[in-house]
């Protein structure tokens, strides 16, 4: 098999933990982290984690932070042939978190995405020609979406979309007939759909999903419902339902929903089944949320032995 090519951005997550019982208005005794992040940059470790071959297409600032997140990326055995070196290149996230692990406030800074923008016009073609799938972050810029999904349909490779501010898709809804898998929680999807998600039971859920799905030409979704699990739907197959969260002692949510979309699409790239696949996308999302970590830890057994011969 060849590689995972993973388009998105880097953040550093500078994140505040309370000793005791979090005071929004009030001053938090604790501990203060600075933490490599980005919802794809954690995608790509995530991957690399469970045995994936990764090549992370991204952008990385010169400098100290920026060298730091190359070492630990290329220590799990990311390959950074095509991440280039961009002032105002990576994003920062500040989070403060809650006596339970849960975000309790943020504030981001977006990167630059021009350098992007270039490597993905002179790089592109060599990128996608040589990998097996695509995973996108398709935030960044309508016109890197726009040229990634070409290349996708030109060289005949798979797209999987994790979603961040729905901004992108909104724009160009022509998107979502052009991707294999979309992954996002109730919230994204209830307006992406226009509708009240997160308060609904998953068998609701899932009833909202098949029907847009099916409307808006998706092939397949999965919408994750936090300790509700997760529900499904594959219009190829009509297969839908409902997968269950996996029990865990919540240490740090931060990056679980990307361990779920990297187990998910690891499992999925190899022919699992899409219900089985966003079962092993939970199990993974619970390891993650168990350490303090924004990534999943190193699981080399994590697909079963039948999906290696896929």
């Amino acid at each position: 098999m060849g590689y995972i090519a993973v388009f998105g951005s880097v953040f550093v997550d500078i994140k505040g933990f309370p000793f005791g019982k979090y005071l929004p208005t009030g001053r938090n005794v604790g501990d203060v982290k600075i933490v490599h992040g980005g919802v794809c940059r954690n995608v790509a470790e995530d991957l690399a984690n469970v045995g994936a071959d990764v090549s992370f297409v991204t952008m990385l600032e010169p400098g100290a932070i920026g060298d730091d997140v190359r070492r630990r990326l290329a220590a799990r055995g990311v390959d950074l042939r095509y991440a280039v070196s961009a002032p105002a290149g990576m994003g920062m996230w500040l989070v403060v978190l809650n006596e339970r692990g849960d975000v309790a406030g943020s504030i981001s800074r977006q990167p630059d995405f021009s350098a992007m923008e270039e490597l993905v016009e002179r790089r592109g073609d060599e990128i996608v020609m040589g990998c097996d799938c695509i995973v996108l972050e398709v935030d960044m810029r309508a016109s890197i979406a726009d040229k990634v999904y070409a290349l996708a349909e030109k060289y005949g490779k798979d797209v999987y979309v994790i979603v961040g501010n729905l901004s992108v898709i909104q724009q160009r809804t022509d998107f979502l007939s052009r991707t294999r898998l979309f992954i996002m929680n109730e919230i994204e999807a209830g307006i992406l759909f226009g509708c009240e998600l997160n308060r609904c039971a998953p068998m609701e859920v899932l009833k909202t999903v098949r029907r847009e799905a099916v409307e808006r030409g998706i092939g397949e979704i999965v919408v994750t419902l936090g300790d509700q699990g997760a529900v499904y739907f594959d219009a190829d197959s009509g297969a839908s339902g409902h997968v269950p969260a996996e029990e865990a002692v919540m240490v740090d949510s931060t990056g679980a929903g990307d361990a779920f979309f990297s187990g998910t699409v690891a499992a999925r790239m190899r022919g699992l089944s899409l219900r089985d696949s966003a079962r092993l996308g939970a199990h993974l999302a619970a390891l993650t949320i168990r350490t303090e970590e924004s990534t999943c830890p190193r699981v080399e057994d994590f697909l079963p032995p039948e999906a290696q011969a896929v």
